[in-house]
Formats: C-alpha cells, structure tokens, sequence
C-alpha cells in the first residue's frame, strides 16, 4: 500500500513539473505592441508638416474647404498592407481604416483612427494576437506632427456638422469635375470615388469639389529626399533588366525573363512590383499593355530567333516607383530595318530629352518630338502628351500638362513606335530629373542605342 501510495505521490509531482508551468503559460498574453515596433515615418515630421501646409495654401487659393483622404483597409486576403498614395504623402503613416482631414478654413489637420488596431485581436487566440493602440496611442501624435487625432467613431458626427454649416470639401476625384457617382451592375472606382459615392448618396447637401489641381502641383516637385529614393528605385530596375536580358535566346519565354528580373528586384530590397512587368516578344511586342493584358495567359510567348523583345518595366522601392523600358534582338543582332527603326525613335527620345529645362511645359515638348519624327512615320509614332508621365508614389502621379517645369521634377521620356505593316515595334523609355540648368537623365547607365544593346544579348 505504503509503494502505491509512493507511486501515485511521485507520478503527480512530474505531472505539477511538467504540465502545470505550461498550462500557466498558456493562460498568460502576450504585451500587447506597439505601432512604432513596426513602421516609422519615412521622412522627417517636418517634412509631412510642409506637405500639409502647402495644400493648405492651394485650397486657400480655391476659396478655403476641408480635403478629405482615406487609408486602406487594412485586413488582407493575403497581400502585405500598402497604403494608400495620397494618405502616405501627407501623414506617413501606415494606420489603416483612417480618414485625414485638412482644414485650411483653420489651419488644421484632423486624424480620425480607430483606438485599436483590429488586426491584431483575436479573442481566441490572445496569444498571438496580443492588441495594438493606434488612436489611444500618445505616441502617434508625437512622432507624426499631427495635434489633433481623434476616435475614428467621432468622424460620423463631426462630419455632419460641418455640413450642416455648409462648409465644402475636396476630394481627388481624378482629372475633370466630379460627377454624380452612379452604381452599375459591374464597375469599378478608387478608394477616393467610393468616398465621393457614399457622401452623394449619404449627404445629399454635401459640397464636393476636385482637389486633383490643388494636389497635383505637390507630387510633381519633389524633395532631396524623395530624389535619393526614386535614384534608388531606377537604379534597382536597371540592374533587373540587366540581369534578365543576359538569359535571352530563342527558346526561353517571356516570364522566364520576368522571373529573373524580379529575383534582382527582391534581392536589392525592392518591396513590390511598381506595376506587373511588361515583357512582350514576336507579335506581342505590336500590342499596348492593355490589350496584351486582356487574356490569362497571353503573356508567355516562347521567343524566337529575329524576333524583337520590350521591356516595360519597374519596381517599387521604399514606396517610390520606377518605369524604364528597352528594345532587344533575341539573337542578339538587330536586322538593318529594326535597327534603322530603333535609331529613329531613340533619336526622338533624344531631342525631347535635349529640349527638357525649367519653364518648358509637356505641350512644348510635344512640339519637339513631332518635329524630330519623320513625315513617313509620324502616324506609327505615339507621342500625343503620353511621350511621358510624371512618376513619384505612382507610375502616373497626379500631374498638369500646362505647368512649367521646374526643378525636382521627375517624368518618363517614351515615344513609342507601333508599326503593325512591317511587324515591327520598338520602345525606348526613360527616367529624366529636371534640374537648375537643364534636366539629368535618371537612367543613363542603361544603354540606348542598337551596338550597346546588342552587346547586353551576347555579352561581348
């Protein structure tokens, strides 16, 4: 009886040294986080401060209102947050399920954010979801420069006062006057237009104008700053295609080109794609992005020898995009039409990029380029106002066609040739920085004309 008895005492004192200490730890929670564990401003506060009071200054001179922004939603379906342009360009913060308020009427910036951040809640499963503050933390208004941050709960209420003391708001609502919203049973708007639908139907005496004007004479000047990362951005591009331009021959697809890029592009810490990658060969090279993108899997033809193949490219660094495009022979010389054809449209690319200087306007340089195209190819050429287009946070960043260049400026030079008679298109595209003097082509490392390009293919 006295052994039995042993037995059992010594069996429940390992039973209390084993189990019980993990039976307490699974009862305990882990401290909650922190938002400033995760994420920081990318640039100083002061910075965003500056961006702020600007707009304030463009709504003043529109006759005063409140702009209004949204974040992203910040749940997942699986693909890592990234927040939405205009919000990050005026607060830096990553916060999701917030609305920005500037108010020029008082010169003042309002936050609305939720208290909590609901991703990181899970009552079932508090260990691992352990909470996060986001508006009851004292620290966002601290390291952000914005004062006022208010319980996304109170924006409902605050905003009908305001129109109920007729003020008026802006939102981007694109190029053009915003118009009624109306649903259909298929379509498709930005976060920006979703707002504007859910005020007209909601707020029926709400006051909307267009902040696109107001906004986009901001994004198209950049900063010391914003040059370093977007120099990064095109940098990381170049030796992308660099490295996928050594794997071709005929025989290898197109997304076997992609796929090498993109390794390079994750390997030197870009974070995403600035947009999905335009590797186009054959009779692929003849179609626009948005027609060769119409289908599945349309874009994975098997390059053959003669064939030409584009690149329209770029990746996402730190936020800030890229877009760079080339022309290659896939066996690694150019006939003598591809290469006459080649010469003919990087010396258009040429004279616009010659021309590019404070106080010319995307209209002037138009003129440029039609006067350096040959009579018997202008109608294969595209240059209308799309020889180029502002990039920043964005491939297309708000821009005004008429403004002046000024220095900080930074646009992509890309007259393209589609010619479907001879089968033929080539596409040179870069990334130029208007400077005091002139303009600095971003992406001059990368090669331009045929013997450069060829010699990219062989490697000799």
């Amino acid at each position: 009886m006295n052994s039995t008895l042993h037995l059992l005492t010594g069996t429940l004192l390992t039973f209390q040294l084993i189990f019980l200490p993990f039976s307490k730890a699974l009862c305990q929670t882990t401290p909650e986080e922190q938002f400033f564990n995760w994420t920081s401003l990318q640039f100083s506060k002061e910075e965003y401060t500056n961006r702020r009071t600007k707009l304030i200054e463009q709504l003043k001179s529109s006759g005063g209102g409140i702009y209004i922004t949204t974040a992203r939603d910040g749940f997942s379906g699986g693909e890592t947050f990234r927040q939405l342009n205009e919000f990050l360009y005026f607060t830096g913060l990553e916060v999701p399920n917030s609305i920005l308020c500037i108010d020029a009427d008082n010169d003042e910036t309002i936050l609305f954010v939720p208290d909590r951040d609901l991703r990181f809640q899970n009552s079932s499963r508090q260990n691992d979801f352990p909470g996060r503050p986001l508006g009851d933390d004292p620290e966002l208004a601290i390291r952000s420069g914005i004062d006022n941050i208010q319980s996304y709960d109170h924006f409902g209420n605050t905003f009908s006062q305001w129109v109920n003391s007729d003020r008026h708001f802006f939102i981007n609502g694109g190029r053009g006057e915003i118009k009624e919203m109306k649903t259909d049973f298929i379509y498709s708007w930005t976060e920006d237009q979703q707002l504007i639908h859910h005020l007209q139907k909601n707020y029926s005496k709400t006051d909307i104008r267009n902040a696109y004007e107001q906004i986009a004479p901001l994004r198209m000047v950049h900063s010391e700053a914003e040059i370093k990362i977007l120099r990064k951005a095109a940098l990381t591009t170049i030796a992308g295609m660099t490295a996928s331009v050594a794997t071709i021959k005929p025989g290898v697809d197109e997304r076997s080109l992609e796929a090498e890029m993109e390794a390079e592009f994750k390997r030197r810490g870009s974070q995403r794609l600035a947009f999905s990658s335009i590797i186009k060969s054959g009779p692929n090279s003849l179609w626009p992005w948005r027609i060769l993108a119409s289908h599945y899997d349309r874009r994975n033809r098997k390059m053959e020898s003669g064939d030409l193949v584009i690149f329209d490219v770029g990746c996402e660094y730190d936020y800030y995009s890229s877009d760079v495009g080339r022309t290659f022979p896939v066996s690694g010389k150019f006939t003598a039409e591809q290469r006459s054809i080649l010469e003919m449209e990087v010396s258009v690319s040429d004279a616009i990029i010659a021309a590019i200087k404070p106080g010319m306007t995307f209209a002037d340089l138009k003129k440029v380029a039609f006067a350096a195209i040959p009579d018997n190819e202008e109608q294969y050429m595209q240059v209308g106002l799309f020889h180029g287009h502002h990039i920043g946070l964005d491939t297309g960043d708000p821009n005004l066609s008429d403004v002046p260049l000024e220095p900080g400026m930074i646009f992509t030079v890309e007259p393209w040739y589609y010619n479907h008679d001879k089968e033929i298109s080539v596409f040179t595209e870069d990334e130029v920085l208007v400077t005091e003097n002139g303009v600095e082509v971003l992406t001059k490392s990368l090669p331009r004309y045929p013997d450069d390009l060829e010699k990219m293919v062989t490697g000799r």
